[in-house]
C-alpha cells in the first residue's frame, strides 16, 4: 500500500484537475454532455485505482484538507450573498424549496417500495433513498449508526457510504445530459453577452478576474474567520435543539459578515476574490473527494440495490425534466437549476455546482441559479429532509421492535 502525505495529495489533485481540464477539451463526448473537469478528472483516476487494486495495489491519499476546502467553499457562498439579491430570489427560492422536497418524499417512497417489492427491509429502501441521496455521506453515516442501534439494521452503515458514493458519482455525471436535454428547449443567453461585464459569483470559473494582493488577503481573512466563527458556533448549539452541520454554521457566518459590514460601512466584500477563491477550493475539494472515492465498495450493493439505486437514478433525471424544469419557468435558468437539482439530489451542493458550471460555461451566465442552488442546498434541503425522513419512520411498518 502506497500512503501519500498532504503534499503528495495535494500536487495529485491539481494534477486530477489538469486531467480533466484535458479531457473535456480534447474528449467530445464529455464537453458535449457538459460534464464537469473535476468529475472527469477524479473519475478517471478512481477507476485507475480500482484496476491497481485488482493487482493488489492499493493508493491512499491524505484527506486531512477535503474537509477544509469544502468549508472554505461554503463561506465563499456566504460571502457571495448580499441581502439585496437574496430578496430579488425570493419567490424563485420557495418554488425551487417546493420542488427539492417533492423529490425528497419521492425518492423515499420509490426506495420503500421497490425493497419491499425485492424482499428487502424497508429501512434498506430508506436508506437509499433521501438519506444517502440528498443527504450525502455525512447524512448516511448518521442515520446509518441509527438504523443499526435503534433498529437492529445489519450492515447499515456500509450501505449508507456505498449508496451516498454511487449518488456521489452519478450526481455528477447526469446533470449535464439533464440540462444538454432542456437547453435545446429554450433561448440560450450567450457566453458572449455582455463581455463588459465581469460573471459574479460561482458564474463561468475559467473567466478572468482583475485581483490585487492586499484584496486577495483581505478575502481571505474573511474565509479564516468564517471558517473560525462557523466552527465555534457549531461547537456551541451542539447536543441542543438548534445544532446544524458544521458547513451550514460556517456559511451562516459569511452571510453575516457580508451584510453586516455593508450596513455598518466598513467594509464591501470584493466578490472577484470571493469567487476566485471560492472556484480553487470548490475544484480541489471534488478533485480529491472523487479520486479518493473506494469504487470497489460499491461491490458491497448486491443487485437489489443495484436496482435500486439505477431506479432512483431514473427518477432524479426524469424529476429534473418533467418537475423542476417546469416548476422553475421552463427557461434557460431553469435548465441550469435542473442540472443543480440533479447534483444535490443525488450527491451533494459542490456537485451542483459543478454540474451548473459546466453549463454556463458554455451556454451562458444565469445568476438566479447561482443565487437559488447554493441557499437551498446549503441551508434548507437538511432541515427539511430530516423532517421528510422522520415522517417516514412514524410509518407503522417502522416501529422500533
Amino acid at each position: 500500500m502506497l500512503q501519500l502525505d498532504f503534499y503528495g495529495t495535494l500536487v495529485a489533485a491539481s494534477l486530477v484537475l489538469l486531467l480533466g481540464r484535458g479531457l473535456v477539451t480534447h474528449v467530445g463526448f464529455l464537453r458535449t454532455y457538459n460534464i464537469p473537469e473535476p468529475v472527469a478528472g477524479g473519475l478517471v483516476v478512481a477507476l485507475v485505482l480500482l484496476g491497481l487494486r485488482v493487482l493488489d495495489i492499493e493508493i491512499r491519499f491524505d484527506t486531512s484538507l477535503q474537509t477544509p476546502l469544502m468549508l472554505a467553499f461554503f463561506a465563499t457562498i456566504g460571502l457571495s450573498a448580499d441581502f439585496a439579491s437574496l430578496k430579488k430570489g425570493g419567490r424563485v427560492v420557495g418554488i425551487f424549496v417546493l420542488a427539492v422536497t417533492g423529490l425528497l418524499v419521492v425518492q423515499n417512497a420509490m426506495g420503500i417500495g421497490l425493497a419491499t417489492a425485492l424482499g428487502l427491509d424497508p429501512l434498506m429502501g430508506l436508506l437509499t433513498g433521501s438519506i444517502t441521496l440528498a443527504g450525502g455521506h455525512g447524512t448516511g453515516a448518521a442515520w446509518g449508526a441509527t438504523f443499526s442501534e435503534k433498529f437492529g439494521l445489519a450492515s447499515a452503515s456500509e450501505l449508507a457510504m456505498a449508496s451516498a458514493t454511487f449518488g456521489l458519482v452519478l450526481g455528477g455525471l447526469i446533470g449535464g445530459p439533464v440540462a444538454r436535454l432542456l437547453i435545446k428547449r429554450v433561448q440560450t443567453p450567450g457566453c458572449e453577452q455582455e463581455k463588459p461585464r465581469l460573471p459574479k459569483g460561482f458564474e463561468q470559473p475559467n473567466k478572468e478576474r482583475s485581483i490585487t494582493p492586499f484584496s486577495f488577503i483581505e478575502t481571505l481573512a474573511l474565509i479564516a474567520v468564517s471558517l473560525l466563527a462557523g466552527t465555534l458556533l457549531n461547537g456551541l448549539l451542539h447536543d441542543t435543539a438548534f445544532e446544524l452541520p458544521t458547513f451550514v454554521c460556517v456559511l451562516f457566518v459569511g452571510v453575516v459578515l457580508r451584510n453586516g459590514l455593508s450596513a455598518l460601512g466598513l467594509y464591501q466584500v470584493f466578490e472577484r476574490e470571493v469567487s476566485v477563491l471560492g472556484n480553487v477550493s470548490l475544484s480541489l475539494f471534488l478533485a480529491i473527494a472523487l479520486m479518493s472515492l473506494k469504487l470497489w465498495d460499491l461491490a458491497a450493493l448486491a443487485l437489489p440495490f443495484f436496482i435500486i439505486l439505477a431506479a432512483q437514478t431514473l427518477v432524479m433525471a426524469l424529476f429534473a425534466i418533467f418537475v423542476t424544469f417546469r416548476m422553475m419557468g421552463s427557461n434557460y435558468d431553469a435548465a441550469v437549476l435542473a442540472a443543480g437539482h440533479c447534483g444535490f439530489g443525488l450527491g451533494a451542493t459542490p456537485t451542483a455546482i459543478a454540474n451548473m458550471q459546466a453549463v454556463t460555461q458554455r451556454y451562458g451566465p444565469s445568476q438566479i441559479a447561482f443565487l437559488v442552488v447554493p441557499m437551498v442546498g446549503a441551508f434548507f434541503i437538511d432541515i427539511i429532509n430530516v423532517i421528510v425522513i422522520k415522517l417516514y419512520l412514524a410509518l407503522p411498518f417502522f416501529a422500533v421492535a
